[in-house]
């Protein structure tokens, strides 16, 4: 399987109405390991939430990028 440009998540209440969608895109997060990484604030019943989404290839981090050398 190719790696995907950009990975879509589909948030939905129980009843299955959709209340948002997030485009997920690569991302080289702080601590060397690579993935994917979305965040968006959606709206419930007047309120406003914040939404995180993040995929972490297993074993993608890269030698030393935790020490900081």
């Amino acid at each position: 399987m190719n790696t995907p440009n950009f990975i879509v998540a589909e948030l939905k209440a129980d009843n299955g109405k959709l209340l948002s969608v997030l485009t997920v895109t690569p991302k080289e997060f702080k601590t060397g390991s690579r993935g994917y990484y979305a965040n968006q604030k959606v709206e419930m019943d007047g309120k406003r939430y914040q939404v995180q989404i993040q995929l972490v290839e297993i074993g993608s981090k890269t030698s030393g990028a935790a020490t900081g050398s």
